[in-house]
């Protein structure tokens, strides 16, 4: 049985805590998961089919106010397709951070302290890392084009690539597996680096 709450709850937040260095994102997955200790919600069916895409990611927060810049670095796992589909974010050693799962108007963030669902990804990536991030877009987006769920726009200059959902998607490096999304507002500066490993 699951305890909720107690010294019991504090061993994987401290983990979390020491792996990240104090970084806000893991304390803010942390904290999603000591709150998930004491839900019980159904697990999502498996993701269908699909786009399947394994690498790493990094993000970066820039300074804004009185907040500090942050950041965040993971090996990730990309299956499914944006309609029901899972991300999975891990330590390089291959342990979970937490699995994002969604499937029609159902998104659940599961961890290894339990699961706690949102009403989308929108929600439930804020929740775990502290800022939106456009999930959905990113099966076509880590193939080098536009997602077609909303209106973009092509970029000018020596860059490939373009503007969509308020993020600047750079291709200049697609050939090497790498694409750099770049959120400018609202404040604070989001930048997102995502290395896609060879097929």
């Amino acid at each position: 049985m699951t305890r909720c709450g107690g010294a019991g709850a504090r061993g994987p937040a401290a983990t979390l805590r020491r792996t990240f260095a104090g970084a806000r994102a893991a304390l803010l997955v942390a904290a999603a998961a000591l709150a998930a200790g004491c839900a019980s919600v159904p697990a999502l069916a498996p993701a269908p089919p699909g786009e399947t895409l394994s690498g790493r990611l990094a993000m970066r927060v820039e300074a804004h106010g009185n907040e500090s810049a942050r950041a965040f670095s993971a090996a990730f796992d990309l299956r499914g397709d944006p309609v029901a589909g899972e991300l999975g974010l891990s330590t390089p050693l291959g342990s979970m951070l937490a699995q994002a799962r969604w499937r029609g108007d159902e998104a659940v963030l599961v961890t290894p302290r339990g699961s706690r669902s949102f009403a989308d990804l929108d929600q439930l990536t804020r929740e775990a890392l502290g800022e939106s991030l456009p999930i959905a877009a990113w099966f076509d987006w880590l193939r080098g084009r536009p997602w077609p769920g909303a209106p973009s726009t092509p970029l000018a200059g020596a860059g490939a690539g373009f503007a969509q959902l308020g993020w600047t998607v750079d291709l200049e490096r697609l050939g090497t597996g790498a694409v750099v999304a770049t959120r400018e507002r609202p404040a604070p500066t989001v930048r997102v680096r995502i290395q896609v490993d060879p097929s």
